[in-house]
């Protein structure tokens, strides 16, 4: 029953995880009325700008602080290590269902492409072609890995977790973290960029920038000069832009296992 009830917890994490990114998409989007990022402004601007700054933040700390090693070690003292991931998808996408809700809009107009515009086309462009960069480097990692199914299905099944490997292949090879590209062209790429949006946009990159820093100490101290060489040789966010090989990509020997949107593991 116990191992039943680790099938059925993982599996619901998961749907639960890849629904709230499904919906991130349209409410960023703006692709349903109804349920969009963009609305009349109900509140007064500075306490809804104070409330959507701390639902960012909220979402930005339980990714920092649950993707520490301390944490993960006190968490693993009342669940089995390998459901860790599993509870910390569940917890990702139910935070972002709640800045999705209680998000207040904001009103006001920084730019205003018109629909049937080739500007416009552009963008949508441009956002979807983000959405799909981020699923199809979840593929290139592991996505069942990513999102906590792999590390269930050794607990269910009595085998050790083997640990990803370090390899560089796809987008990894022209930017170290194409996760985290894929999100920005997602929510900065609108043909409306409201007052709303623009906070949305810059709260969410001030995030990720910040988990980037923590992330990538993380992966120093898990592969060492390997790592090391792989940020020499390659760019963070920008491909081609010039470092220690002038934005060429990163030797083949390379790899990298990176963490998704919704963690900074």
């Amino acid at each position: 029953m116990k191992k039943v009830g680790a099938s059925v917890f993982a599996l619901l994490s998961y749907l639960a995880g890849f629904a709230a990114i499904l919906a991130w998409i349209i409410f960023s989007g703006n692709l349903i009325p109804a349920f969009s990022i963009d609305g009349p402004s109900e509140m007064a601007f500075l306490p809804a700008l104070a409330k959507n700054l701390a639902l960012v933040a909220l979402f930005g700390l339980h990714h920092s602080i649950t993707a520490r090693q301390s944490f993960k070690a006190w968490l693993t003292k009342f669940i089995p290590s390998l459901l860790e991931r599993s509870t910390f998808v569940l917890v990702s996408g139910l935070l972002l269902f709640l800045l999705m809700w209680q998000w207040e809009p904001l009103g006001g107009t920084i730019w205003n492409i018109s629909a049937g515009t080739a500007g416009y086309y552009i963008m949508y462009s441009l956002f979807f072609s983000g959405w799909v960069i981020l699923f199809i480097s979840s593929f290139l990692i592991n996505h069942f890995d990513l999102f906590g199914l792999r590390q269930a299905y050794f607990y269910v099944t009595g085998r050790p977790y083997t640990p990803l490997k370090f390899k560089v292949v796809a987008f990894y090879k022209y930017v170290r973290h194409p996760l985290y590209v894929g999100i920005l062209l997602g929510i900065w790429a609108t043909p409306t960029m409201t007052v709303t949006h623009l906070v949305y946009a810059l709260g969410l990159t001030g995030y990720l920038l910040v988990g980037i820093h923590y992330e990538e100490k993380t992966l120093m101290q898990e592969f060492g000069n390997l790592y090391a060489q792989y940020m020499k040789n390659t760019p963070k966010l920008i491909p081609f832009l010039k470092g220690g090989h002038n934005g060429k990509p990163a030797p083949q020997a390379a790899s990298i296992v990176e963490p998704v949107p919704i963690e900074n593991d």
